[in-house]
């Protein structure tokens, strides 16, 4: 895997990204066309009607991948530089995905004399970037300073800023719990649900959860030294989720439970900590490479549904499935901010692609993509849902029109599409066809 990873990144040129004009420049004409004399026009008119900067330029279909390499994937704090290449990677997804031009910003002179995100200064750089782009991918910055950072920038720009190690991990993981709890006949607000992880994606996962239906009493957060209680809460945050029930340990957390998620460290949790949970248990054990319990051991001690982050097991939980399709909405209707009823209705978009009956064409995709799982039988049926199809594959054709459409109309019924799209059908439609011609 190191040679070929090397090898993949370094020809026939370093790394993963190049420009390509959407124009021809061949002749004198294309010349003056592009440049000098003729850019001329298209400058006046924006600077006389500024919305017209989408009309003449890329800004509506360009969003920026902004990181500092303080939390990258599971490397930690390694730097803006070294993070590059995940960022390029980011933006070589948004392209295949969702056709939409993305540019990696890795951030230096960031950092406080401790060497963590100044928050500020951070923020004050991302600010700057608004006439340029239509949208902000925050990406792999560290907890705490990732949460000021975001909401700062939500409160002062007026282009959608969206942290996806946040809020990309709680909208699929929700989507696919949304359909477990279908297949087991339980309901959201029953639950107890124990998340082990207080950083950026633990807190936001919990966060969403509560959204999307668990109540307050039943929720449990664990940070490095356990339960997290009002005394042990390591920030304001942390405390807003801090529980009041008896446990200390994850152990005693899981008794009882109905559902882990992790976003911690590989082998954390134990058969006998799944076997304490109640029945039709669910795990979401989402630390990579290695999980907090191995999926075939987690069912063997009596989970019903698990899932992780990786691509070797089944209900994989990748932010791809999310954010390419949650931009492509967001881009398409020109909304100012991506809110809870955008990141719900994602949530939901994906839940019901796993639902829906899969025509011939996806499944030749998917055959190709998956094709052990095809050859199970996964995606057969007029309802292929399954303890291992709780989720789409990220490959399914459907997934990222799906999104887009739902994320769009949540986007104009809160208000925050500022482009109208009166029939979403075609709209879906549309997406899909643009994609099949990538």
């Amino acid at each position: 895997m190191k040679e070929a990873s090397l090898k993949y990144h370094s020809q026939p040129v370093p790394g993963k990204l190049t420009t390509v004009p959407s124009k021809p420049c061949a002749t004198q004409q294309d010349l003056a066309l592009a440049y000098t004399p003729g850019v001329a026009v298209p400058c006046l008119e924006i600077a006389d009607r500024p919305a017209a900067v989408y009309d003449y330029t890329g800004k509506g279909n360009t969003v920026a991948v902004v990181s500092d390499g303080t939390a990258v994937l599971g490397l930690g704090n390694i730097g803006p530089a070294a993070g590059l290449p995940v960022m390029e990677g980011k933006c070589v997804l948004f392209k295949r995905f969702a056709d939409i031009d993305a540019v990696p910003l890795c951030l230096s002179g960031v950092f406080g004399p401790d060497g963590k995100t100044d928050a500020a200064v951070l923020i004050e750089t991302v600010r700057r970037l608004e006439p340029t782009f239509g949208g902000i991918n925050l990406e792999d910055i560290a907890a705490p300073a990732c949460f000021q950072v975001e909401t700062e920038l939500k409160k002062t720009m007026g282009i959608p800023v969206f942290h996806d190690d946040q809020h990309g991990t709680a909208i699929i993981s929700l989507a696919a719990l949304m359909n477990a709890m279908r297949l087991l006949n339980k309901k959201m607000e029953d639950l107890v649900v124990v998340v082990n992880g207080a950083g950026a994606a633990g807190i936001a996962c919990a966060r969403f959860y509560l959204a999307g239906g668990v109540r307050k009493e039943n929720l449990i957060i664990c940070n490095s030294r356990g339960v997290v209680t009002a005394e042990t809460a390591r920030n304001d945050i942390q405390r807003e989720l801090a529980t009041t029930r008896p446990c200390r340990t994850l152990a005693e957390a899981l008794q009882g439970a109905d559902v882990f998620h992790g976003c911690s460290v590989g082998n954390c949790v134990t058969p006998e900590m799944i076997r304490s949970m109640n029945e039709g248990a669910v795990v979401f054990a989402m630390a990579n490479p290695t999980p907090e319990i191995m999926p075939d051991l987690a069912i063997q001690s009596g989970a019903a549904v698990v899932g992780t982050g990786r691509t070797d097991f089944p209900n994989q939980i990748n932010n791809v499935l999310g954010f390419p399709g949650i931009f492509r909405g967001v881009l398409d209707t020109r909304a100012t901010d991506i809110n809870e009823d955008m990141k719900l209705a994602a949530s939901q978009a994906l839940a019901e692609v796993a639902r829906m009956p899969v025509p011939a064409d996806v499944k030749a995709v998917l055959a190709q993509a998956y094709p052990e799982d095809a050859a199970s039988g996964m995606f057969d049926g007029d309802s292929p849902l399954s303890t291992n199809y709780v989720i789409p594959k990220p490959f399914d054709p459907r997934v990222v029109p799906h999104v887009a459409r739902y994320v769009a109309e949540a986007a104009m019924r809160t208000g925050v599409a500022t482009r109208q799209i009166a029939d979403l059908d075609a709209y879906e439609a549309s997406v899909t066809a643009r994609l099949a011609q990538k």
